[in-house]
């Protein structure tokens, strides 16, 4: 077996593998004109699909249960099917590109997509749902790195922030679409809907890539299949989503399955590690933890994204669960993030080269603690204005986020690197949404078990205060049971409203203290060293 192509993209490493398309130079020339936008709407519109999914089936699990005879908590198997599959998927991205190449192996992924999305949308019972919902993951996973590849070779390296922008609006705003699109197909149409949607952008988007990019295919080899990092990396990975998704449910660490779970996921992470940073082949290349910016950018990209994203979970939850909206008008306070975001995510593409990325991102984590301080000031008076306006403002944070950061993470790699790095990268951002998901309602829950007990202490403390209440309601024609169940009911919903405040009073702290960190990654020395496509 020849163990120097494997290597490097060399002219000597292309003659290993005479039967791929590989004689072509690699990097190839940008795009340029109407192709170029074409490429950019396709892996942009199959990057949009794949996100959305990640979120439009949250607001459908109670019509999805229902139909489907499961209690609403094994409905949320269809959510935690996706996770766990696509989890697993997206750091195998490298591994898979070096034997399939980049264009194949994306236009190969849209297509199996699009077959399990048409799959979840028949699924006769529960069960085969959830096994489609974990076929449509795991193909899922190379699309996000893949696209993000795919589109830094478009650009040329002046141009790469822009790419990047292209990408980002994509990715920031699909999650905030996902819960609004779903509960607007769900209330009007029929869940199955939800997941239809994505066959004819599929389709269009595997044609036009496929159409486009074929001759630009990436160099292939064979690499031995690490089976005991595969295994190892299936395991804990499967093993931490599953005690993240039931955690809230069980207790946590009350439970024996939770208890259980932690230890094969610490265990299975430890000797995952282990294995892989020796082994010649591995299946995720952890060595490019080696380079400080990428070590800097993934770590605070997880850590952004999953408070990020656990805000935009806690937000539509308590406007519905202690306010009244519905899944569509909950969608609806969400939605203005992307008006700023489209806007602006050009121009902080353009203004790479010419800006520190740290400046950027150092502004877009202020202006995320003024909208989280902002949100910690709400109470159970808000009115939908006055929800809306960090919202709109947040689309500014948003459109500073993701370009600099991949920029920096990105920094200085070669092209044949992007996937691996972009799959990694990928990964902790993904794994960093479950665990703020899951870090931010137990939270919530928590505190504002803590408020409920507080408030009930303070209401029934003096009977001067509590008596008036109840004979008023009383007065009203309610009996004495019901006088007190209202006045909890009330209690309650300020218990979680001030709950709510604590998390984003906490928030706000995190993103200021995440201010620093990013100066001690290195500054991109150009565009072209922001996106590796040298």
């Amino acid at each position: 077996m020849s163990e120097a192509p494997a290597q490097a993209i060399t002219p000597a490493g292309r003659l290993a593998a005479p039967a791929a398309p590989t004689a072509r130079p690699y990097p190839p020339p940008p795009l340029t004109g109407g192709t170029l936008a074409v490429g950019t709407l396709a892996l942009a519109a199959a990057t949009f699909m794949i996100v959305l999914d990640t979120s439009i089936a949250n607001v459908s699990l109670p019509a999805i249960s229902g139909q489907m005879g499961v209690s609403p908590s094994q409905g949320t198997w269809v959510i935690t099917s996706f996770a766990v599959a696509n989890a697993v998927a997206v750091p195998l991205t490298g591994w898979l590109t070096q034997r399939i190449g980049q264009v194949r192996l994306f236009c190969l992924s849209t297509a199996l997509f699009v077959m399990a999305s048409w799959l979840c949308g028949m699924a006769p019972t529960f069960e085969t749902l959830i096994l489609f919902r974990v076929l449509q993951g795991a193909v899922a996973g190379p699309l996000i790195p893949l696209s993000q590849a795919l589109l830094l070779s478009s650009y040329p390296a002046a141009r790469a922030g822009t790419a990047l922008a292209m990408w980002s609006m994509t990715t920031l705003i699909a999650p905030v679409a996902g819960p609004l699109l779903g509960g607007w197909i769900t209330d009007n149409y029929a869940w199955p809907w939800i997941f239809f949607i994505n066959i004819p952008v599929g389709i269009a988007a595997s044609w036009l890539t496929w159409t486009i990019y074929r001759e630009r295919e990436s160099p292939t080899r064979k690499p031995p299949i690490d089976g005991v990092g595969l295994g190892l990396l299936v395991l804990w990975v499967a093993a931490l989503q599953i005690m993240l998704d039931k955690g809230k449910e069980l207790d946590w660490f009350a439970s024996g399955q939770i208890v259980t779970l932690a230890v094969v996921a610490v265990v299975g992470f430890v000797f995952f590690l282990i294995w892989e940073l020796n082994e010649e082949h591995p299946v995720v290349d952890l060595r490019l933890f080696a380079g400080r910016s990428f070590t800097i950018g993934t770590l605070i990209t997880a850590i952004a994204y999953g408070i990020f994203f656990g805000t935009v979970v806690l937000l539509p939850l308590w406007v519905q669960t202690q306010l009244g909206y519905t899944a569509t008008d909950a969608g609806f306070v969400l939605a203005p993030v992307g008006i700023l975001a489209l806007l602006l995510s050009p121009f902080v593409g353009r203004s790479i080269p010419k800006v520190d990325p740290r400046l950027i991102v150092t502004v877009s984590f202020v202006i995320f603690a003024i909208v989280c301080y902002m949100r910690a000031q709400f109470n159970t008076e808000v009115d939908l204005y006055t929800l809306m306006v960090p919202t709109v403002i947040q689309g500014a944070a948003v459109a500073c986020f993701f370009v600099p950061l991949v920029a920096i993470t990105l920094a200085g790699l070669p092209p044949q690197m992007i996937p691996s790095a972009s799959g990694l990268s990928n990964f902790a951002r993904i794994t960093a949404g479950a665990f703020g998901t899951s870090i931010f309602t137990t939270l919530w829950d928590n505190r504002a078990s803590l408020h409920h007990a507080q408030l009930v202490e303070s209401v029934t403390h003096a009977n001067s205060a509590t008596g008036p209440i109840l004979d008023q309601l009383a007065a009203a024609g309610m009996t004495t049971t019901q006088a007190l169940a209202s006045v909890d009911r009330v209690v309650t919903q300020q218990a979680y409203s001030l709950a709510f405040n604590d998390v984003f009073y906490l928030s706000a702290l995190i993103f200021l203290a995440l201010t620093p960190l990013v100066w001690f990654a290195k500054r991109p020395r150009a565009a072209g060293d922001a996106g590796g496509a040298h």
